[in-house]
């Protein structure tokens, strides 16, 4: 950043506040209307304008029960497969029925339900753990919402007209690529349209743990939650775009006959396993770490005391992060691969146990070092403690190359898995629903009905899965729709227990459901602390639902602040610490630096619109108009969607504020605006693009491993990308990030006029280089649908194109901002965070024609 903005950033007052200031009185008169200011600036709108709510405290909650109502669904599914299964030669549904189910409850339980439903709960409890108003992107959030309801709609609906996918939760090629029908279509399409949310809540969240805690609270002093939200959204963004890569690989040779996944045209269906598990394995502990992180909020109030290991738990939950992206091979000790790759996947698998134990035997220190009240929560997490042991156990079993082989794709795999989910995930998911309650609804869930629910699904889960250890070791294969009668198989039995067992949780499942929204009117409202919690979520409004997080920000010393900072509530309730008022009617967050939460910028954050559902239905069209080959309408989707986005971003974000800065209480005043890496638009690109990288990097990896996996790529004699386009198009795309960066210094500096030109160059280069890119393809007359290797050449140009749009679209958008006056020597967010991303696509491009030129005539 220049020196020249570095004063205006810099805070005016003092900091931190001593003693004298966070023990003064707040005037009781001043408390009660700057009170009532907040609570009229952050109503939720009323009657059909409910929808349009974009704050966490609705999004979350929308979320969160649409991710429930998917599992729910996924769970009758479940049912129905095991009814077909309770005996031998069962005709209860069709081969190809069964096979829809079991594609459509997998795919539901990994994508509809257990990474949304993390992250429904951290938009809805996040801001409140870090004494935040709301998350920094609120229409993101909601954006995110409206595609993730749309996409999971549109997928798990095809149940009901016959045409779910029916090629397994995993859609290995060749079964999926040659599928008949549209429900593979539907599987590729509606699934990658659902990861465009999960990436945005994921980058959401990570933004908020870093800019969005309150004045104090040092990374070291975070609560534990919101360290795993970081890890598991650092994890999201690096696991999901290699599938987002497969998908585009996948829906490519779906579409248009390129063989990506053709063994007789030089392709390999391996590149997909890898892909996938690649995002698969990382996926099961993205699952499980912000489950353990509920855990880590429970356990401590459960024991009345800070938790044991603090600093070693968030330690090993980043190791558990960092190995998890270590193990994909896992899932592929079948499939041929050189004995040392199977040596060192099968020791990761092994090591990545020792800080999963780190997390669970810090845990037990904590209950053991505390005064345990065994309340009904509690007893959700010791359930799910034991059954999650067991899970890990088989784990390490499978984890063994010589015992995985006899059991891979028994009903072993898929007790093991239930073992692990069942105990990582759904039931702390469970307990958090039942602690965070009181939070969330203002009354108390009936702890007789929570332990009716917790026996039967404790007791029917493990009637379920435990016999399917014997099923899987007698060597009954997986998905498979029946099975024979015959004495020695003795299958028959323990199916029909594991059918039993299954509607024994089902029954569990409909009692906790009750519990959950039954009416409540007549309860009384819960105590505002119930279970003497430690941490600021507890700090919320009882029986008052406020849209906001904290009624004021407060300067935080400790880790569990109510327990370990007298007197802190009551000046928060009184207004008394850090935005306590709203004279401007809108909505504010304050801004703190990454590592020390110096404040550093009083955040204007976005209030209800439409626009974000128009946007969301417009990406949707995007996706899911060429599963019925509509590719022009699909094109005009996509337009919209760019049109929808421009839109509220011109209207809502980096506008010039009224005045330079504001006091915030506590005699410190700052700045309404920043630009660079201070604002947390940068870091929302940043991160963003950094996904976006990863998912390039995925296609640049598989370009490399044709090229090792195969004596033919690239096929002898073909052509290849024509080198002097290759060279013109990195050179138009260089000279368009060129007069990015020279518009940014010359804006910066004053010189509008040469910024305004520059930014005009910009997007004529990127069309010019985009057009280049392109050339290099078709003028050589490469076939795609021929052999992998002009295709791979294809899909880079195609990337590269893709990619060019937005690149073009930017730097327009910025001229008009400074034509209009939105953007300014002293207010260049937009110019910043539209150079940042001319950074990422100029190393999208020199790779994708260094890929299409020079390196291909090396190899």
């Amino acid at each position: 950043m220049s020196a020249d903005t570095t004063h205006i950033l810099a805070p005016q007052g003092p900091y931190p506040p001593g003693p004298e200031m966070l023990n003064a009185p707040v005037d009781p008169q001043w408390s009660r209307e700057s009170g009532a200011r907040l609570r009229a600036v952050w109503a939720q709108p009323r009657g059909l304008r409910y929808w349009s709510a974009v704050n966490n405290s609705e999004v979350g909650q929308w979320y969160a029960m649409l991710c429930f109502g998917f599992m729910l669904a996924a769970g009758v599914l479940a049912l129905l497969m095991r009814v077909q299964l309770a005996v031998p030669g069962n005709d209860f549904l069709s081969a190809d029925r069964f096979n829809q189910f079991f594609t459509m409850h997998g795919s539901a339980m990994m994508f509809l339900f257990a990474v949304p439903m993390f992250e429904a709960i951290a938009i809805l409890l996040l801001p409140a753990f870090l004494g935040a108003r709301d998350m920094p992107f609120p229409r993101l959030s909601a954006y995110g919402f409206w595609c993730f309801a749309i996409g999971g709609t549109f997928v798990f609906g095809s149940v009901f007209f016959g045409a779910a996918p029916d090629s397994g939760w995993f859609m290995y090629p060749p079964l999926a690529t040659q599928s008949e029908g549209i429900g593979a279509d539907i599987w590729l399409l509606g699934l990658s349209f659902i990861e465009v949310s999960s990436i945005a809540a994921a980058v959401e969240l990570i933004v908020g743990v870093l800019k969005c805690r309150p004045p104090g609270m040092r990374i070291n002093l975070m609560p534990l939650y919101a360290w795993y939200v970081l890890v598991v959204g650092a994890m999201i963004l690096f696991a999901f775009p290699p599938l987002i890569a497969g998908d585009f690989l996948f829906e490519l040779e779906r579409s248009f006959d390129w063989p990506f996944f053709d063994p007789e045209r030089g392709g390999d269906p391996m590149l997909w396993q890898h892909l996938f598990w690649i995002f698969g394995h990382p996926e099961v502990y993205i699952i499980f770490l912000p489950s353990i992180a509920i855990a880590a909020m429970i356990v401590p109030t459960a024991a009345g005391r800070p938790i044991v290991g603090y600093s070693w738990i968030v330690l090993s939950a980043v190791a558990v992060g960092f190995l998890s992206f270590g193990l994909w091979v896992h899932h592929m000790f079948t499939t041929g691969l050189p004995a040392i790759s199977l040596g060192f996947f099968s020791a990761a698998s092994e090591a990545v146990v020792i800080p999963t134990g780190v997390q669970l035997f810090a845990f037990l220190a904590t209950l053991m070092a505390g005064r345990v009240r065994m309340s009904v929560p509690m007893l959700y997490i010791a359930g799910a403690l034991a059954i999650f042991t067991c899970g890990g156990l088989t784990g390490i079993m499978v984890a063994l190359v010589p015992f995985d082989r006899q059991v891979h794709d028994t009903y072993f795999i898929v007790a093991h898995l239930h073992y692990t989910l069942f105990g990582g995930m759904v039931f702390p998911v469970m307990a958090g629903v039942i602690y965070f309650y009181p939070f969330i609804r203002k009354k108390m869930m009936s702890p007789r009905l929570g332990k009716w629910a917790f026996w039967l699904v404790f007791t029917g889960f493990n009637l379920c899965f435990l016999p399917m250890h014997l099923t899987g070791l007698q060597g009954m294969p997986r998905r498979v729709y029946t099975y024979p009668d015959l004495d020695a198989l003795n299958w028959g039995w323990l199916n029909m227990l594991s059918t039993a067992g299954a509607f024994v949780m089902a029954a569990g499942f409909a009692v906790f459901l009750w519990d959950v929204i039954r009416p409540k009117g007549r309860d009384a409202a819960a105590p505002r602390n119930p279970w003497g919690g430690g941490t600021l979520e507890w700090t919320h409004d009882v029986p008052e639902d406020p849209g906001w997080g904290v009624r004021s920000i407060p300067y935080i010393t400790s880790r569990y602040p109510l327990w370990q900072q007298e007197g802190l509530l009551e000046r928060m309730d009184a207004g008394g610490c850090y935005l306590g008022d709203a004279p401007e009617g809108l909505r504010e967050t304050l801004i703190t630096t990454v590592l020390d939460a110096r404040p550093i910028l009083v955040q204007r954050v976005t209030g209800p619109t439409w626009i974000t559902l128009a946007a969301a239905g417009f990406t949707g069209g995007l996706f899911i108009l060429p599963v019925f080959k509509l590719y022009w309408p699909a094109l005009a989707c996509g337009a919209g969607a760019m049109a929808a986005i421009l839109w509220w971003l011109w209207r809502d974000t980096a506008r010039p504020p009224e005045a330079a800065r504001k006091p915030v209480g506590l005699g410190l005043s700052l700045p309404l605006y920043a630009t660079g890496p201070a604002s947390v638009g940068w870091w929302g690109m940043f991160i963003t693009m950094l996904g976006d990288m990863t998912a390039f990097a995925s296609l640049v990896f598989g370009f490399f491993f044709y090229w090792t996996a195969g004596d033919d790529f690239p096929l002898p004699g073909a052509g290849h990308g024509q080198p002097v386009l290759c060279g013109l198009a990195a050179a138009c795309y260089g000279g368009g990030w060129a007069a990015m960066r020279l518009a940014r210094g010359w804006n910066r500096g004053g010189r509008v006029g040469r910024a305004r030109l520059a930014r005009a160059a910009a997007p004529v280069l990127a069309l010019a280089g985009a057009l280049a890119m392109a050339g290099a393809v078709w003028l050589p007359g490469l076939d795609p649908a021929s052999h992998v290797y002009p295709a791979m050449l294809w899909a880079f140009a195609v990337w590269t194109v893709v990619h060019s749009v937005p690149g073009l679209v930017m730097p327009l958008y910025c001229l008009a901002g400074s034509l209009r006056g939105k953007l300014t020597p002293a207010h260049d967010a937009d110019l910043w965070n539209c150079t940042l991303y001319w950074h990422f696509l100029l190393i999208t491009a020199l790779v994708s024609a260094a890929v299409l030129g020079p390196i291909p005539r090396l190899m």
